[in-house]
C-alpha cells in the first residue's frame, strides 16, 4: 500500500510517504505556527524524493487530534483537498495514538502508556493505552489533580508534550512512572503506519474535538438612525 500521511495538529508540521510499511520520504519540522504555509511544499518535496505521482497513492491519512483548533484545520482542509484532488479515500488517525505508537516502539518493555497534551487551556488531553497500543479508555480532557484516578496504578510509561506535567502529578499520588524516550509530535510516518491498517470511513473525516473552541462571538451592530 502507498500512503501519504501529514500532521499538524499540535506545534510541528510533518509529511511522510509509506510503500507497504517502508517510508519512501519523511519531513518533519517543529514549528507553533507557519504551517499553512509550509505544509504544501513539504508534501511536494516529499512526492519528489519519492517519485509518487499522487495518482499513484492508495489513500491518505491525517491526524484528527485533539490538538490546536488552527493546526488541526490546516491539516484537514489540506490532507482533504489533495484526497479529492487525487481521488483517494482519507483516513484518520489520532494524535494520542500516534504519539503512543512511538513511545511504545521506543520501549518493548510491556509497561502500558499514558499520552498527556498540553491543552492550553490549564488541563491535558489525554488517552492510557496498553503495552500492544490498544485504548485502554476514550480520549478525555483531565486536570491534572485527577489523573491518579484515571490511572490508578503503575508502572507505567509516559508520552506527549505535557509528560512532564503528568510525571509530577502522578508521582505525588504514589504512582511509579517514567517519561518515554519519544517525540512528544505526531511523526508522519506512524501515522501513515497506523492510517495503512484503517477501514475506511463511511464519510467525511473530522476532527476530534474534547472541548468546544475558546471563542468569543461580537455583539450585535446595533442600527442608530438620526431622528
Amino acid at each position: 500500500m502507498k500512503i501519504l500521511a501529514l500532521d499538524t495538529a499540535l506545534s510541528g508540521c510533518s509529511v511522510a510517504i509509506l510503500q507497504d510499511g517502508r517510508a519512501l520520504a519523511h519531513r518533519q519540522r517543529t514549528m507553533a505556527r507557519g504551517q499553512a504555509e509550509a505544509l504544501l511544499p513539504m508534501v511536494e518535496a516529499a512526492m519528489a524524493e519519492a517519485g509518487m505521482a499522487y495518482a499513484a497513492l492508495d489513500r491518505l491519512a491525517v491526524t484528527v487530534g485533539p490538538g490546536s483548533f488552527t493546526g488541526l484545520r490546516i491539516g484537514l482542509a489540506t490532507a482533504r483537498a489533495l484526497a479529492l484532488a487525487a481521488g483517494k479515500p482519507l483516513v484518520g488517525v489520532t494524535t494520542l495514538e500516534a504519539i503512543a505508537e512511538g513511545a511504545l516502539a521506543g520501549h518493548p518493555t510491556g509497561k502500558p502508556v499514558l499520552v498527556a497534551l498540553d491543552s492550553r487551556r490549564g488541563d491535558l488531553f489525554v488517552q492510557l493505552f496498553d503495552a500492544g497500543s490498544r485504548p485502554l479508555c476514550p480520549p478525555q480532557a483531565v486536570a491534572p489533580a485527577d489523573l491518579a484516578a484515571l490511572v490508578r496504578t503503575g508502572p507505567l510509561l509516559l508520552a506527549g508534550d505535557a509528560a512532564e506535567t503528568a510525571r509530577d502529578s502522578l508521582r505525588a499520588a504514589g504512582l511509579a512512572v517514567e517519561i518515554a524516550d519519544a517525540p512528544a509530535q505526531p511523526d508522519a510516518r506512524l501515522v501513515a503506519a497506523l492510517g495503512a491498517t484503517r477501514a475506511l470511513p463511511d464519510g467525511p473525516v473530522g476532527p476530534l474535538y474534547l472541548r468546544a473552541p475558546d471563542v468569543t462571538l461580537p455583539k450585535a451592530a446595533v442600527l442608530r438612525v438620526a431622528p
